[in-house]
Parts: C-alpha cells; structure tokens; sequence
C-alpha cells in the first residue's frame, strides 16, 4: 500500500489528460541521440565501510541521500536512504520511478533497483560485484530498465575521507529523452487507463510495453515482443481477478523485464540496418559518382573526336585548295619546269646528305655514350678494388696492433710467436686469451673472411709427436671462447674475397 500512496498524483493527472485525447497508436520514433555525463567513482576496499551522501541536480533541488556502503570480499553491500523526492510524473507522463545506478570508470552502469517512494522518502538495499563506482539516480519509465536515462536527479558525493587517488572520475552515456516517448500517442491511455487503484508494477509494464512498440519493437523483436503483450495480458487478468499484490507485482515485473529485452533487441537491430542502409546509400552514391564520371569522360572523348574529326576535315580542305592551286600555278609556269625540277632534285640531295649526317652524329653519340658506360664501369669495377686494399690495410693495421701481421700472396698472416705453450702441451699460458679475444673480435667483425689457423712446434722429441702436438695447439687455438686465435709459433692466415689479391688489384689500378 505504501507504493499506492504516491501514485494519487499521477492518476488525477493521468485521468485528465485521458478526457482530453482520443484513441491512437504508438508510432515507432527516430532514436534519442545519447548524451554523456560524469560522475565521480570511489574505489570501495574489502572491509572497509564508508558513507557517502547524494546531492541532488538541477532537476531535483529538493532532494537528499545518504548511502552506507560495505565492501566485502566477493561484492560491496549498499544500504541508501532518500528524501525529499517528487513524483517521478513530474518530468512527464512517461516517467512512473526512479532507479539507483552504480557506475564504472568505464561508463558500465548497473541497475541496483528502484526506489519505492513512501510519502517521498525511500530506502533501498542492494549489491554489486563493482569495486570502484559512482552512484546516481534516474528518472525511468519502468524498473528493468538496462540503460539510464538522462534524467539524473541526484549522484554521489565523494566523502572527505577518502584516501588521494581512491577517487576517478567516470564518464557514462545516458539514453535520450526521446527514447520512451513519441509525438502521435498518447501516453495517459497507454498506461494509466481510468483505474486509480492499479499498483505502479502494472503501471510500469505497461509503459514498458508501449516503450518497446515505439522502438519498433514489432518490426525487430516480434517474438518477443509477443510474449511481452502476453504476459502483459496475464498480468492485467491477474490484477481484475484480484489473485494477490504478490502475484500481479511479479506479472508486472517479468512483462516489464521482457519488454525492455525487446526494446534493446530492436534499438541493435534497428541500429544494424541503418548501418546497412547508410553502407547501400554510400555505395550507392559512390556507383553514381563512377557512373557520372564515366559518361563525363566518355562525353569528353566523343567531343575529343568530333573536334580531331573536324580538323582533319579542314585539314584535307586547305590541302585540296593547296593542290589546286598549284596545279593552276604549274599550269602557268610550264616554261619553268625544268629549273624547278633541278631546284627540287637539289633539294633533294641536300636533305640526303642532311640526314647522313644527322645519322652519323646520332651514331658518334651513342658510341660516346657506351664508351662512357664502359669508363663509369671500369671506374666501379676500380673502386670496389680500392676500397678491398683499403679494408686490406686496415685489417693490417689492426692485426699488428696485436701480433706482427705481414701481408702475402696466401692473405694476411699473423704471427703468434709470443703467444706460448707450455713446454710439449697444447694448454695455452696465462695471457694468451687476452690477445686471442682481441683477434677474435677484429676477425668476427667481417663475417666474409676466411680464417686457418696453423700449427707449429720445435725439433725436439719425434716427428709423429711433434704432428700430433702441432694439430692439437691449433685445435686448442681454435677452440677458445674468444675465437680462433694463435699460440706459441702458431699462424694465422686471414684470406676472402673481401680484402681482393694486393697484386692483382694493384694491377687493376695501374690499368
């Protein structure tokens, strides 16, 4: 009864207006634009409790709120109070409730319930699986709304002891005004009929309903639709045949959950095909613009031919004038044909010779233009070999700056003397890694070059030891994790295609 005690208002008004319109349909509108707002968003930690209070807009300067809010560790508990709050009909016929949202820094809004209005107070208790959110309360047409409305009457206000960077702003869409009314219907007898005492769950649902119809909901979610007109219907028998507040209350509620389904259904499909159509109209209009462009450019070349027509025309009559005039001119000067003729043939002759020297300047041209390709080549050619003995000389710089390095026809050699061994062994003495590592790297910053390494030993002990300590010295020189370096009478040689032949290219060069 307490949700009966706010609805007087709103039927005398409805009653009214019901006297003063006549029967019509619902005519499906073009959709609301959506605007945006933000709110500030607190992030709520498990176990902590805190209150937080709600200042009322522009739209509501009467109202008031507080919400206790405890986060648990699965969800956070909200327990609000409000005052001071008007009839929802206030902002229009269309408007029977006001719904309490959480939102996300993301803009997600959660329907945490409605306020159920007793003498303009009201208390609702809810949870959410957010952790950081604002809160804020609409203005709705029915309860199971999924998307508030723009019609935001009061939001929370961040309380003073919250923790710096606990607060976030959060940026939200609402659904336009426009959505949940239309200019050929007429409200009152969609909803409120002549009956003052129908509980506002019916109210609701069936403003849900003619939501869902204006939406174009019989167009895009007709089944659904259906079913929504259906257990309208069975909640409409349920409150004639007095079967109980309970069971008309859940009637109304499940035809307003399933008209809303509908209306979001149709809003996404309606959304699609003007996407559709947009996408036609587009390709569309860029046919035409093919289509025009083509027949321009086909108009252009039929004028691009009747103007080289008409010159040809004018063309072929000038030299038709000219002809008979020369034949008049020929018929005139008989008597000087003859040093005409010989005019003519030296014309002739001087026009050959013109063109045989044409011709053979042409020719010196094009062999001047080889033999200049064939210089700019040898000039390449050259060049590459200048810059191997370059490469070549630095190489030799750099290698003797570690171990005396000559250069020869095999490559450069490096001679690593100095590096030694202990006495018949193949182990390397202290020191030796250092040089081999700088080798190595000098080496290992050309990948092109080749690199063997060669091994040697004195006269002292056997011809056969003496072959196997030297293979086992340069195996024990090329195995080292610095890279393939020398040992005591160990060489070097460092050969590739890089660093070229210092005899041939010399030649080259001298060329």
């Amino acid at each position: 009864m307490k949700r009966l005690c706010g609805l007087a208002a709103l039927v005398c008004c409805a009653s009214l207006l019901f006297a003063q319109n006549q029967s019509g349909n619902a005519t499906a509108s073009a959709p609301a634009t959506p605007v945006s707002r933000t709110t500030k968003a607190v992030h709520y930690r498990p176990g902590g409790s805190l209150k937080t209070a709600f200042q009322a807009t522009e739209l509501l300067p009467g109202s008031s709120g507080e919400a206790k809010i405890e986060a648990k560790k699965t969800n956070v508990a909200i327990d609000a109070k409000f005052q001071g709050v008007e009839d929802a009909t206030k902002f229009g016929l269309e408007y029977l409730t006001y719904v309490l949202w959480a939102v996300s820094p993301e803009g997600r809004a959660v329907n945490l319930g409605e306020l159920a209005l007793d003498h303009s107070n009201a208390h609702l208790k809810s949870l959410t699986d957010l952790q950081t959110f604002g809160l804020i309360v609409t203005a709705e047409p029915y309860s199971a709304v999924s998307e508030p409305g723009n019609m935001v009457v009061m939001e929370s206000v961040v309380p003073e002891n919250v923790a710096q960077g606990e607060e976030i702003s959060a940026k939200y869409e609402l659904v336009g005004r426009g959505t949940y009314s239309a200019s050929n219907e007429h409200i009152q007898n969609a909803i409120f009929g002549i009956d003052r005492t129908t509980p506002l769950e019916l109210f609701e649902a069936r403003n849900a309903l003619r939501i869902a119809h204006i939406a174009a909901g019989d167009k895009y979610a007709n089944s659904i639709l259906a079913k929504a007109d259906a257990q309208l219907k069975q909640a409409e028998d349920a409150y004639r045949q007095k079967q109980g507040k309970t069971a008309v209350e859940s009637a109304a509620r499940e035809t307003a959950q399933t008209a809303e389904e509908a209306r979001v259904m149709a809003v996404k499909q309606r959304a699609e095909d003007e996407a559709q159509a947009k996408a036609a109209a587009e390709k569309k209009a860029a046919e035409d613009r093919e289509a025009q462009a083509r027949a321009d450019a086909e108009a252009q070349g039929k004028r691009r031919a009747e103007a080289e027509e008409a010159t040809k025309q004018a063309e072929a009559a000038k030299a038709e004038a000219e002809r008979m005039k020369a034949e008049a001119q020929q018929a005139a000067q008989e008597a000087a044909q003859a040093a005409a003729e010989a005019a003519r043939q030296k014309d002739e002759a001087e026009k050959a010779k013109a063109e045989a020297v044409a011709q053979q300047q042409t020719l010196a041209a094009e062999t001047a233009k080889a033999q200049q390709a064939a210089a700019q080549s040898e000039q390449l050619r050259q060049q590459a070999e200048k810059e191997k003995l370059e490469l070549r000389a630095r190489l030799l710089q750099q290698l003797n700056s570690v171990l005396a390095t000559h250069d020869s026809a095999r490559g450069l050699i490096a001679s690593m003397s100095d590096v030694l061994f202990k006495t018949a062994s193949f182990e390397l003495l202290p020191g030796a890694r250092e040089r081999l590592a700088k080798i190595s790297g000098i080496i290992l910053a050309h990948p092109s070059l080749h690199l063997q390494v060669e091994g040697h030993t004195d006269s002292v002990g056997s011809d056969e030891y003496n072959q196997q300590l030297s293979e086992k010295r340069a195996s024990a020189v090329r195995d080292t994790a610095e890279g393939r370096q020398q040992n005591r009478r160990v060489e070097m040689v460092i050969s590739g295609d890089a660093i070229g032949n210092p005899s041939e290219a010399n030649k080259t060069l001298q060329q």
